[in-house]
């Protein structure tokens, strides 16, 4: 199966779920959480209270409602009792509170709205003039009068309808200057909720826009969808020609193991850790995974680790999660360290 589908249907409990195939391949995969979970999901906003600071981690416990609390760091001038706007940044290890920022975002399909930090910007892959001027014009008109609010242009604007793009900032624009404006109460609420999973693949799958959408029940069967999600619940990802890597998440760290399998040739471990470094991304992103992550290579030539980096620096670089090479350990490995964008597969689909 040649080009790329977005593919949306509903669980039996009436949660969403959204697939994006490319060339046949599972290429992402966005699941609505589980109600149980509650509210505290990445993207959220809230107005929290401030609990306790705690001394030697430098931040403070914040209060969400309904008896959640998150984690704030950056927490220098605030005092117990004290309300602020807070938004959710990623999903929160079990038992731990869910990490909070002040930093506020309000993110569209084209457009993300900075409150408190005032500028117009454009993505720096708008690289055409002729595009960077009218997208520049269109942002102008659209935030006129927007004081104390900053916008960024995502890169997908390039070549959108520019009625579509200055509808889209008005939106957010309007949205921010509610929220942002929220003096109702001074107890803990939900000011907005987390984007679900419809709306995170209209968002995020748009550079460059799948082939096909299917917005219908009954999508992932016609796609044969059903058998590569169980699959990504395992460890296993095969690599081709024989070789495969496993990904297993611990309490501790995400430890990723690549093998050649049968594969005996000479360079049978450079060719399965180039393999592997390439297909990390996707893998780590359809099973939801982030935090540390450690990587135990099959048997290389040391003076080959340059060009290891290069291809895992070019395969993190086409990622649209954040994640930081941290270099190699003494035994060889590489250290990564992903940000947590999204729950566990195995957490939301058991």
């Amino acid at each position: 199966m040649k080009g790329s589908v977005a593919a949306i249907d509903t669980l039996p409990d009436g949660r969403k779920i959204a697939a994006l195939l490319v060339d046949g391949v599972l290429e992402d995969l966005i699941v609505d959480p589980p109600e149980h979970l509650g509210p505290v999901q990445p993207g959220a906003l809230f107005r929290g209270v401030v609990e306790r600071q705690i001394k030697g981690m430098g931040g403070v416990f914040v209060a969400l409602g309904d008896g959640q609390s998150g984690f704030l760091r950056d927490a220098k001038g605030l005092a117990p009792g004290q309300t602020l706007l807070v938004q959710v940044t990623t999903a929160a290890e079990p038992g731990k509170a869910a990490p909070l920022t002040a930093r506020i975002l309000f993110k569209s399909r084209y457009a993300i709205i900075t409150p408190g930090r005032a500028g117009l910007n454009l993505s720096r892959r708008i690289r055409d003039e002729e595009e960077r001027v009218r997208l520049s014009d269109i942002a102008e008109d659209a935030m006129e009068g927007s004081d104390g609010l900053g916008l960024i242009l995502r890169s997908c604007c390039v070549g959108a309808d520019g009625e579509s793009v200055a509808s889209d900032i008005a939106d957010m624009r309007d949205l921010a200057t509610r929220i942002m404006a929220d003096e109702d109460s001074d107890a803990p609420a939900l000011l907005l909720e987390a984007p679900d999973a419809t709306e995170l693949a209209w968002r995020e799958w748009v550079d460059p826009a799948p082939d096909e959408v299917r917005n219908r029940d009954g999508s992932f069967e016609e796609l044969s969808l059903w058998d590569a999600i169980e699959t990504a619940k395992g460890p296993r990802e095969a690599l081709g020609q024989g070789a495969w890597m496993s990904v297993e998440p611990t309490r501790a760290l995400l430890a990723v193991d690549v093998n050649t399998g049968g594969d005996l040739s000479l360079a049978a471990g450079l060719k399965a850790d180039i393999a592997a470094l390439r297909a990390l991304p996707r893998a780590l992103r359809v099973r939801g995974l982030g935090g540390q992550i450690v990587i135990d290579l099959a048997p290389y030539p040391k003076k080959e680790r340059k060009v290891l980096e290069q291809v895992l620096r070019a395969a993190l670089k086409a990622d649209p999660i954040e994640t930081s090479f941290a270099g190699w350990t003494p035994l060889g490995n590489i250290e990564l360290q992903r940000k947590r964008e999204r729950r566990p597969l195995r957490e939301v689909l058991p």
